[in-house]
C-alpha cells in the first residue's frame, strides 16, 4: 500500500551532490576551527548560532517539507528550550543533564496540546493557529517579571555536563555540531521508516490514506511532537551559546526567519534546512552591515529562488550545477 512513497530522499543525493554535501558539511566544522585555533573566535561563535538555528529548521523541515504542516510559530519551541536552560539555572539549577531533556520534553509536550488543536484545521487556517499559539507563548514568558519579562534573563552559568565543559566556547561548538548531525540523521530515518511513508503520503494524498485504514491525524501529531522536541533542542544550545535570553526569540517574525530558511534551502531535502540557514544567516550578516533594511533585498532573493531554482540551493547542487 505504501510502495508510491517508498522512494524517500537519500542520504547524499546523486554523486555530484554527494562530494559538495560532504565537502560542505567537512568545511562547517573544520573552518571555524581553524579560526578558533588562529585566534579568530568571531567566526566559532558565528558559526555556533549559525548551527543553532540549522537543527531548528531541520525540525520545521520534517513538518514542512516531509508532511505539508506549514507551521508558522515553529521559533516558539526555540525560546520555550531556551527558557528550560535560562529558568533552573536562574534558581541554581545549572546540571545540563537536567536542562536539555527538560528543553526537549516542555517543548514537545507544548507541540502535543497545541498541535493537537491545530491539527484539526488545515491550509491557511492551520498557519494562522500555530501563530497564534506562538504569541500566546509569546505573551506568557513577556509577563514573567521575576525572569526579565520584556528585558531578558541573563544566564551567569551555561549547563553543566561532568564529561564535556561548554564553558569552552569550542567544545560547544562540538557539541552543537553533533546534534546537527544527529539530527539530520534522525529525519533520514524517520522519513524512510514506514512512519516517514505514512507521512508523506499525508502530504500526498490524505484522503487516499485515510481510504487505506490510516490514522493519518495521529501520524501527523507524532510528527509534530517530534519536530517540536528537536527545536527545543536547538533553543537550549542557543540559549547556552547566547547566554542570553527573551520573548524577542520565539515572536512570529523568527518563525518567519526559519521558514525562509528551510524555503531557500529545499523543502523535503535533508541537507537543504543547512544550505538555506548558511545563506539566510550570511546574507543577514553581510546585508545588515549596509543597512537595516537588508530584508527587503533578501525576500527578492528568495522570491527569485522559489521562482527560478527548482528544489532550492540543494536542488541545484544536486542537479550538479547543470
Amino acid at each position: 500500500n505504501l510502495e508510491p512513497y517508498m522512494q524517500a530522499p537519500s542520504l547524499f543525493g546523486s554523486s555530484t551532490g554527494r562530494i559538495i554535501t560532504i565537502a560542505f558539511m567537512v568545511l562547517l566544522l573544520a573552518l571555524p576551527l581553524i579560526a578558533y585555533f588562529t585566534g579568530n573566535v568571531f567566526w566559532l561563535n558565528f558559526a555556533t548560532r549559525l548551527v543553532c538555528l540549522s537543527i531548528a529548521a531541520v525540525s520545521l523541515n520534517l513538518i514542512l517539507g516531509f508532511g505539508g504542516l506549514i507551521s508558522f510559530g515553529h521559533a516558539a519551541y526555540i525560546g520555550i528550550g531556551a527558557y528550560c536552560v535560562g529558568i533552573p539555572a536562574y534558581h541554581g539549577f545549572e546540571s545540563g543533564w537536567l536542562h536539555f531533556p527538560l528543553a526537549i520534553a516542555a517543548s514537545a509536550l507544548f507541540a502535543l496540546v497545541t498541535g493537537a488543536i491545530s491539527l484539526r484545521t488545515k491550509g491557511v487556517y492551520f498557519l494562522m493557529i500555530t501563530m497564534a499559539f506562538a504569541q500566546m507563548g509569546y505573551y506568557f514568558f513577556l509577563s514573567l517579571d521575576e525572569y526579565g519579562g520584556d528585558d531578558g534573563l541573563t544566564i551567569y552559568s551555561r549547563s553543566v555536563f561532568d564529561i564535556i565543559n561548554i564553558e569552552n566556547k569550542m567544545v560547544l561548538f562540538l557539541l552543537t555540531y553533533a546534534c546537527l548531525v544527529a539530527s539530520i540523521y534522525a529525519v533520514y530515518r524517520i522519513v524512510n521508516s514506514r512512519f516517514g511513508m505514512v507521512v508523506r503520503g499525508c502530504q500526498s494524498n490524505e484522503a487516499r490514506m485515510k481510504a487505506l485504514g490510516y490514522n493519518t491525524y495521529a501520524y501527523k501529531l507524532t510528527a509534530y511532537v517530534i519536530a517540536g522536541g528537536m527545536c527545543g533542542l536547538a533553543g537550549a544550545l542557543l540559549g547556552n551559546f547566547t547566554t542570553f535570553i527573551s520573548p524577542d526569540m520565539m515572536g512570529w517574525s523568527r518563525s518567519g526567519e526559519l521558514m525562509f530558511m528551510v524555503i531557500l534551502g529545499g523543502t523535503g531535502s535533508l541537507f537543504g534546512p543547512v544550505f538555506g540557514a548558511v545563506t539566510f544567516v550570511f546574507i543577514e550578516e553581510l546585508l545588515s552591515t549596509f543597512t537595516t533594511y537588508w530584508a527587503l533585498p533578501f525576500g527578492i532573493l528568495l522570491v527569485l529562488s522559489v521562482l527560478f531554482i527548482k528544489g532550492g540551493l540543494n536542488g541545484l547542487i544536486q542537479r550538479g550545477w547543470r
